[in-house]
């Protein structure tokens, strides 16, 4: 099997089978889904959609965020991990987007990087999901499952798991194709206990072939 059939096969079966797939953060507008982004970074969505209601009451606009506290953010967020430094974070979000861009979400990735608590991977989440760009955003799932079924070649960084899958996902399937590696690797191929024999994609997975004793050569 070469690279590039089971990117093939596996991409088909996606869009047969999944053919909507997107975020399970709630969120209203563009400020919003950068909030619940930044608050998700190793925290489950469940969680974020659990706090988030009333935070978005609390700040409905980034100028009204701007003007708050870190210690009055951080009591509506102290449930989630790390919630010191989100705190700080989405203050600094607030100032930055009132004092550098009018208040609005920037639609660059140079632009969205130099936000505070946004790093590569949530600024190709905001790209991807509030912009409809091409975009690769790599979060633990992504980076597990991909690597494990045989799209990356043991890939050490997200980086290279971003590279290698853009290289190879069509442009105009990146943003649902990130949707599907999450939502696969969160509910079928999970991290300590993959669901093999109920995977729709197993006849193509490196892993699975590897386990069952199948040889499978991948030719790049």
């Amino acid at each position: 099997m070469t690279k590039k059939e089971r990117y093939e096969n596996i991409i088909a079966w996606f869009q047969k089978n999944m053919p909507v797939a997107e975020t399970e953060l709630h969120y209203d507008n563009h400020y919003q889904l950068l909030i619940a982004v930044i608050l998700s970074a190793q925290c489950t969505d469940k969680r974020i959609n659990i706090i988030t209601p009333p935070l978005f009451e609390a700040f409905p606009t980034p100028e009204v965020m701007a003007e708050s506290s870190q210690e009055e953010i951080y009591e509506y967020i102290k449930s989630v991990s790390y919630p010191n430094n989100k705190a700080k974070n989405l203050l600094g979000m607030a100032k930055k987007l009132t004092s550098e861009f009018g208040g609005k979400i920037p639609s660059t990735l140079s632009e969205l990087e130099s936000i505070p608590g946004v790093g590569r991977k949530t600024a190709n989440v905001i790209l991807s999901v509030a912009f409809d760009k091409p975009a690769m955003a790599v979060d633990t799932h992504v980076f597990r499952v991909s690597n494990r079924i045989g799209l990356t070649n043991n890939s050490k960084t997200p980086l290279e798991t971003e590279r290698e899958l853009v290289k190879h996902i069509p442009n105009k399937l990146l943003s649902i194709a990130h949707h599907w590696l999450i939502l696969h690797g969160r509910y079928v191929c999970t991290a300590r206990s993959p669901k093999c024999d109920a995977c729709g994609i197993n006849q193509w997975c490196k892993f699975y072939l590897k386990k069952n004793g199948v040889k499978s050569i991948t030719k790049v």
